[in-house]
């Protein structure tokens, strides 16, 4: 049997460890000064780019929404999908730059891209779909939220008959997504494939990542408040597939400027 030291010991160092929880959790702001921002897609967007020294120092102004539904300081990987292999993505920039062109809000970037996925795990009914739905919820009883960013296409890349519809099921599931979340205006900004893709997949099949590419271009004219990051310029990791660390910096800065321009 335990003795009542020990007991209220225990006592003291569960009080000490919750008062220390409290005093490291960040403090946040009104609701409507919280502008909160949904990041999905597949690994692209999660990042997979080297995480650097200056990608562990945090902005003052920007949290990030942890896979506990806690707020923390955002320093990537901001996602946890394959924690062994995440690393630096667009987000994080993203987020630096938002708060620097608003001086007074905090920026709240929600997580929920995964790897490897295609876009019908993504559309209304699918798994993830559904998990960022409640992530996003719980989200917003803290903030607001005031844009959707979304990177994918590689996973829809392989077969001719899902390049070609790619529109069409983006456009709806974004349709969903305004209608759950609650606002039917909320800006939705995607990014192209990167250019540097191989014409060809391992197997020597074709790959339609210039459809996918043609049909992202095409999201505007389906949908209001859409706007299109280009990827020219930017470069991969020495895979082919993901974009390098100074690439994904570039492309937050260039999905935080369509943002912006859909925001005024």
């Amino acid at each position: 049997m335990i003795s009542l030291r020990r007991f209220l010991g225990c006592l003291l160092v569960a009080g000490v460890a919750s008062s220390l929880s409290a005093a490291d959790a960040p403090k946040l702001p009104a609701k409507n000064e919280f502008h909160l921002y949904l990041l999905i897609g597949q690994s692209n967007m999660a990042g997979r780019g080297k995480v650097e020294a200056e990608d562990k120092v945090p902005h003052p102004r920007v949290l990030m929404f942890t896979k506990a539904n806690d707020w923390a300081p955002a320093v990537d990987p901001l996602h946890f999908d394959k924690p062994t292999i995440a690393g630096v993505g667009l987000g994080s920039t993203f987020g630096r730059v938002m708060a620097e062109a608003n001086p007074n809000v905090t920026i709240g970037l929600i997580p929920c891209a995964v790897g490897g996925t295609p876009l019908s795990r993504w559309q209304k009914g699918g798994d993830l779909y559904e998990q960022a739905l409640v992530r996003a919820k719980t989200a917003m009883k803290d903030g607001t939220l005031k844009g959707i960013l979304w990177h994918q296409g590689e996973g829809d890349s392989g077969n001719e008959t899902t390049a070609k519809s790619y529109a069409a099921r983006l456009s709806q599931a974004v349709k969903d997504w305004r209608k759950d979340l609650g606002d039917s205006d909320v800006p939705f900004v995607a990014g192209k494939l990167g250019l540097y893709l191989a014409k060809q997949n391992k197997e020597g099949k074709p790959s339609y990542w210039p459809l996918v590419n043609e049909q992202i271009a095409s999201l505007p004219k389906l949908l209001p408040h859409c706007a299109i990051v280009e990827s020219e310029g930017l470069k991969h990791k020495g895979d082919q597939v993901h974009f390098d660390t100074p690439s994904l910096h570039e492309f937050g800065k260039r999905y935080a400027e369509k943002m912006q321009a859909l925001q005024k």
